[in-house]
């Protein structure tokens, strides 16, 4: 049995402390499940087998599972269960993974799948102490992004922090700023033009007043990038403007078997071939969806010379381009309606964002096999294999 996505929708991407800084994570992802049940009206929501979210802070509104508090603000019955994920930035796309195997296996019929992140929201935790009422100070931790409460047992070149990281990838691989500063300015303006060209009309639904990705600089330039300071190293080459920033949104994903189409009331658009998972250092992690994506196509049964396009999420300029190498992919067939450092990367949304991006760039270029990847912090990648379903076999 296979699995077929039939729709995708997303909220546009906030920045932080942007136009959907007063909206809660679990508002937000309550709305696009019920932006996305809008879309098929003949499917019974009692007829969902399962609701699997990403999500990768769990430390504030989102927390006690925020798939199933979502599912029930969007008024799914009550005997609809949910199940929240976390595999970091890859968890939504990793909610879509096992949602797949879920209707593989025929445990259920149709799946909702998706992710949400408010980075704005994420709020400070305070260590519990060891007894009550310490006599000294205690410090907040910023739950937004990255490493807190480690745990003094890991080695300290895993808990390097994701901008040294990826310093230390730029350092191996030899990715100079230019380069770098070139992939974001491409992913502005074809970000930008996709947004223009209506491309993103079908699969983005306003939030608040917010219609549009709220990060995008449409007029941004060559120098505007190199005039940018390093962020983490003094003499570094990573970025503000050369990586993603820190957002706010969410996506959705339905999933069914052949079967289910009936029910649903829509034809699919894609088929889920391959799936893949991989593991490496976890200062590495921006590597990781090398050998995940191969993985996952070795699965599907085709090669790269197969592939006509790539959603690759752009946690930075450095590690993509890495990645696009390593593969030996045409440049042009990546991310060709903008990535992740213009269009913004809500951590546990960003995952069904590629897939859904993905599947419709399949069909607007009518290509065949497509490949979604994401890197992912503490060391692994994930990707997915979609085939256009209405290219034929």
């Amino acid at each position: 049995m296979s699995t077929y996505l039939y729709s995708a929708v997303r909220t546009p991407f906030g920045r932080f402390n942007g136009a959907l800084a007063g909206v809660r994570p679990d508002d937000l992802a309550a709305g696009v499940i019920t932006a996305l049940l809008e879309r098929a009206p003949g499917l019974d929501p009692a007829q969902i087998g399962e609701v699997v979210w990403g999500n990768a802070n769990g430390a504030g509104e989102e927390n006690r599972n925020v798939g199933r508090m979502a599912a029930l603000l969007a008024g799914l019955p009550t005997s609809v269960p949910g199940t929240t994920v976390n595999r970091l930035c890859g968890s939504s796309l990793d909610a879509a993974m096992i949602g797949s195997r879920t209707i593989e296996t025929g445990d259920a019929d149709v799946v909702l799948a998706g992710g949400v992140e408010s980075m704005t929201r994420a709020p400070w935790v305070l260590p519990k102490p060891a007894r009550g009422f310490p006599a000294g100070n205690v410090t907040a931790v910023s739950t937004t992004l990255g490493w807190r409460l480690v745990n003094e047992r890991m080695p300290e070149e895993w808990t390097v922090s994701l901008g040294e990281a990826n310093e230390l990838l730029q350092e191996k691989y030899g990715v100079e700023r230019e380069r770098q500063d070139a992939f974001a300015l491409r992913s502005h303006r074809l970000a930008a033009a996709a947004w223009d060209d209506g491309f993103y009309d079908d699969l983005v639904v306003p939030v608040e007043g917010l219609k549009r990705d709220e990060g995008i600089r449409a007029d941004t330039s060559p120098e505007k990038l190199a005039a940018l300071k390093p962020s983490f190293r003094p003499d570094g080459t990573i970025t503000a403007g050369n990586a993603s920033p820190l957002s706010d949104g969410a996506s959705a994903l339905l999933l069914g078997s052949a079967a289910a189409a009936g029910r649903i009331g829509l034809e699919p658009i894609a088929r889920i071939a391959g799936r893949g998972a991989f593991a490496l250092d976890p200062q590495d992690f921006g590597y990781a969806p090398v050998e995940a994506a191969n993985r996952a196509l070795a699965r599907a049964g085709i090669g790269w010379d197969a592939v006509g396009a790539v959603e690759l999420n752009e946690a930075f300029a450095v590690q993509s381009l890495v990645c696009v190498d390593a593969w030996g992919v045409d440049p042009e067939i990546v991310n060709t309606r903008g990535g992740a450092i213009a269009i913004g990367h809500p951590l546990g949304a960003s995952g069904a964002r590629v897939l859904g991006t993905l599947a419709k760039v399949l069909r607007e270029r009518g290509e065949r096999w497509g490949v979604a990847a994401i890197c992912i912090g503490v060391g692994q990648g994930l990707a997915v294999v979609l085939e256009n379903a209405g290219a034929g076999a």
